[in-house]
């Protein structure tokens, strides 16, 4: 897999990730498990040189 298939496949899971969490209550087990990955591919996002600012809706 190329970095750019890399990246985009890692945006689109952010993106999809998101969409779950807006969906469930923050209190939840659900949540909680899901902000884990969340911080994951943020981390990789910026890291990777993403702007999350119009991608990240959580902004946790």
């Amino acid at each position: 897999m190329s970095d750019k298939e890399l990246l985009q496949k890692n945006v689109e899971e952010f993106a999809r990730l998101q969409g779950y969490m807006v969906l469930v209550e923050k209190s939840s087990d659900a949540y909680k498990a899901m902000k884990g990955r969340y911080v994951e591919l943020k981390v990789i996002l910026t890291a990777s040189g993403i702007d999350l600012t119009e991608l990240d809706i959580i902004k946790e």
